[in-house]
């Protein structure tokens, strides 16, 4: 017992150096920074929370059921093969107005000649290190960085791993103008060698004016946390960016909830809005939308053209992998919704003329074995 207890002991204090040390958990926002967000509505006994109250506990019922589902061994979680990436870097370099999917949420938006990349994900794993957890559905693609022409904005919604990559902004951070994140997030950047003035962070509905486009944070129903330690020490958003000819709306990651309707009293009509519905589960409901649920919040930011985002790229749920986009497609036409589904790595002109899905994921076949992260949903 005595043995155990040593092992045990020196295995916690490992995890907790581990967390400590190793630069892929971030940093943290200063005691000023905490000072600050007495301020705000949102921040409560150290915490950010959501306009709405969030039920995010993990009680041991649903710990057990998460644990069953994780046996069970579910079929179509992901792809028989890897999915293929072609992309036409010719197309994303002459087109002044396009939006490029690399899968899950990152895009590269290109509006009035600006380049705008969006939650830079391209590591292998949504985790803190690659071996653990779920694996991209296609090739690597970090590789993708060294071809991306200079990118003039990253916005990024939230700091989870599937959305705030570290192999990816390390690799990224050289070739990009300025960073638009959340309150908090900055600390990771910094950490990771980002210069604090090439970094604004953003409280929900703070509007920035930036090179002719106008860049407003709005609110998201979701959580935050890269370590055991720190849920919900950063804000997460979605974002509204505004150029002279196009209006666009990325959701973030986030629950289903009245901030949709806000967010288009005050910014709507979008041509374009880019919705979360993928990693769904009725256990985190409040935290991701069902694609009914996304459908139904572009109408409420009164959108005209919808992209389904969060799916297509990694297994963070117990839901077939093409699930997301087929009911999608299905709650679109119910709803008399123009939907897009471009291939990943495809890229789409925005030139008011979108075609509908051509539903390239039913060519891929799906395999029987369950990958699927083994930490809490992000």
């Amino acid at each position: 017992m005595e043995y155990l207890l040593i092992i045990l002991s020196v295995l916690a204090i490992g995890i907790i150096l581990f967390i400590t040390i190793h630069p892929t958990f971030g940093g943290s926002p200063s005691k000023q920074d905490f000072e600050r967000y007495l301020n705000f509505n949102h921040y409560k006994n150290g915490k950010f929370v959501n306009q709405s109250p969030t039920d995010m506990k993990m009680d041991v019922s649903t710990i057990l059921s998460l644990m069953k589902d994780s046996l069970t061994g579910k079929k179509n979680l992901s792809p028989h093969n890897p999915i293929p990436i072609s992309i036409d870097w010719n197309k994303i370099d002459s087109v002044e107005d396009s939006l490029t999917w690399f899968g899950h949420s990152t895009m590269l938006l290109t509006l009035d000649k600006k380049k705008i990349l969006i939650d830079p994900m391209f590591g292998p794993s949504p985790s803190p290190v690659s071996f653990v957890g779920t694996k991209r559905y296609s090739e690597d693609l970090l590789y993708v960085i060294e071809k991306l022409p200079q990118i003039d904005v990253v916005l990024i919604t939230h700091d989870h791993y599937d959305h705030l990559d570290y192999p990816s902004i390390i690799r990224l951070k050289d070739k990009v103008g300025h960073f638009f994140v959340p309150l908090g997030v900055a600390a990771h950047l910094m950490k990771w060698g980002v210069k604090e003035e090439r970094i604004t962070e953003c409280n929900w509905w703070d509007e920035k004016q930036w090179d002719g486009l106008t860049i407003a944070s709005v609110p998201s129903q979701h959580f935050s946390g890269r370590g055991l330690f720190n849920r919900n020490s950063t804000l997460w958003n979605g974002w509204v960016i505004l150029g002279e000819n196009l209006r666009i709306y990325t959701s973030g990651d986030g629950g289903y909830g009245a901030h949709f309707k806000q967010i288009g009293e005050k910014y709507g009509p979008f041509d374009l809005t880019l919705m979360e519905g993928g990693q769904y589960d009725k256990r985190w409901s409040e935290i991701h939308m069902q694609p009914e649920e996304s459908v139904q919040a572009h109408l409420d930011v009164k959108g005209k053209n919808m992209m389904l985002i969060h799916w297509g790229a990694f297994t963070l749920a117990y839901h077939s992998w093409t699930d997301p986009v087929e009911r999608a497609i299905g709650a679109a036409k119910h709803k008399k919704v123009n939907l897009i589904a471009p291939n990943i790595g495809e890229t789409v002109v925005l030139n008011g003329r979108f075609q509908g899905p051509n539903s390239w994921w039913k060519a891929l076949k799906p395999k029987n074995t369950l990958e699927i992260e083994s930490s809490t949903p992000h």
